[in-house]
């Protein structure tokens, strides 16, 4: 049996099965719903209901206060019909954004590598294309694990293969299983592309990536597509991590420098035992002051990494006089977030 949403202000119809989450019909229609974690707990697709009968699902209390349930609002990434909906949402319309449909895919591991001790190296061959945006992310399957795990793109638009780097989280089975179990030859399903992080390439000025960790897979993605596509303004990349062990990529971006005078790259290790570093020490927000000064207006930042990390980001940013509109976060969330409030920075009400 199925229904229909109809999605106001823009007053378009979508179909929807019995079971399918608002979510998923909205994207799988092209029609973009705000999201991130896809997992009922950052509240960002957060909708109200305006006609018609539903099912919550498995929305945190945090992300979806019982005040809110009473107003009939929802998180789309959960909600389930159980009626025909109208709903309305704030779908804000960005001229660099492509509007691309959500899709299943089937992908095959063709190659894994071990990028540090702890990040794993995955690509996939997709039994198609799958076309996204530089930035964005799939949904990635685990066998025996329920529910989908989301994983950000590492791999240029056009390029065959997907990468993914996958960070082991201590007791998250997923993450685990991938780890331990992932093997070349290994069918996994996916669907994509997921997520509003994505280059703002009508703005041509300085653009800044902020990168801690894993957090590096979105940020090589999005300089490979600028660096190809020939942009010539200003670009640096930020990576930060503890030791040079767990610092990976660092060649590649060493060579893109070489051969892009626009292009900076400037590793930061906070952990640094090694007499032999030269690079940057400390944390990426004091690297940030240090290698541009502390006058970011006219610029374009882009974070990515654990929240300590994007919240020194945010503060060194707002300090040199790059603020909100200017500044774009991927937000990470794991299961264990699942069972407390969900973070909000008291610097970014976006966050």
């Amino acid at each position: 049996m199925g229904y229909q949403i109809t999605i106001e202000p823009l007053g378009q119809t979508v179909e929807i099965a019995e079971g399918q989450t608002v979510l998923d019909a909205c994207l799988r229609a092209g029609v973009w719903i705000p999201h991130a974690c896809c997992h009922g707990l950052c509240a960002t697709c957060k909708v109200q209901v305006l006609d018609g009968e539903f099912e919550h699902g498995e929305a945190s209390p945090f992300a979806l206060m019982d005040f809110e349930r009473d107003e009939n609002k929802v998180l789309a990434c959960c909600a389930t019909p159980q009626s025909d909906l109208v709903i309305e949402a704030e779908v804000d319309e960005d001229p660099d954004a492509r509007y691309l449909p959500l899709q299943d895919f089937l992908g095959q591991v063709v190659r894994r590598e071990m990028l540090t001790p702890t990040i794993l190296g995955l690509w996939l061959q997709p039994d198609r294309a799958i076309a996204f945006q530089a930035g964005q992310y799939v949904m990635l399957q685990v066998p025996g694990v329920q529910g989908a795990r989301a994983f950000s793109i590492a791999s240029a638009p056009g390029d065959a293969l997907i990468e993914l780097h996958i960070r082991k989280v201590d007791g998250g089975p997923a993450t685990t299983w991938l780890h331990e179990h992932a093997v070349v030859g290994q069918r996994l399903d996916l669907s994509g592309p997921f997520g509003r992080f994505f280059v703002r390439k009508s703005a041509t000025r300085q653009a800044i990536f902020l990168a801690g960790g894993s957090g590096l897979s979105s940020p090589k993605s999005m300089v490979l597509d600028l660096l190809a596509e020939g942009a010539d303004y200003p670009i640096t990349l930020f990576h930060g991590a503890r030791t040079r062990q767990e610092l990976y990529f660092a060649e590649l971006f060493e060579a893109l420098a070489a051969q892009h005078a626009n292009f900076r790259y400037v590793p930061v290790l906070s952990a640094n035992d090694e007499a032999t570093w030269t690079g940057a020490t400390g944390y990426v927000h004091q690297a940030l002051q240090q290698h541009l000064g502390n006058d970011f207006r006219g610029s374009k930042a882009y974070l990515c990494g654990p929240p300590p990390m994007i919240e020194g980001c945010i503060a060194t940013l707002m300090q040199g006089r790059l603020f909100e509109p200017d500044i774009y976060t991927e937000k990470f969330f794991t299961a264990a977030d699942a069972g407390a409030p969900a973070r909000r920075s008291p610097l970014f009400k976006s966050l």
